[in-house]
């Protein structure tokens, strides 16, 4: 099965990823990594105002999806963007956010 180009693992791939980061807390996860590169899961909590067990919950379920990278220096785990393209994704919600 073939759309616009995209094979059929690919499709996949795309619905996995946007569920992954269909959530509020999700999305604005994605948007502190993008500003600051890479944080821990303390600054992310800091930075949003909710709990660090929540941050972590989700942080976590997208790095299963792909969506972050961990990387340990320390004690403290940093994350990161995965893939720069993810930064496309949220350009188009800030685009269909606009009023």
């Amino acid at each position: 099965m073939e759309n616009l180009g995209l094979t059929a693992e690919n499709l996949e791939r795309a619905s996995e990823m946007l569920k992954a980061i269909a959530h509020p807390v999700r999305i604005s996860i994605i948007e502190c990594l993008e500003k600051e590169g890479r944080l821990t899961v303390s600054q992310i909590h800091s930075l949003l105002g909710i709990g660090q067990a929540t941050a972590s919950h989700h942080l976590g379920i997208m790095r299963d999806k792909g969506i972050l990278s961990a990387k340990r220096e320390g004690k403290n785990i940093y994350y990161s963007l995965e893939d720069d393209s993810i930064k496309l994704l949220l350009n188009c919600i800030r685009c269909c956010c606009k009023e």
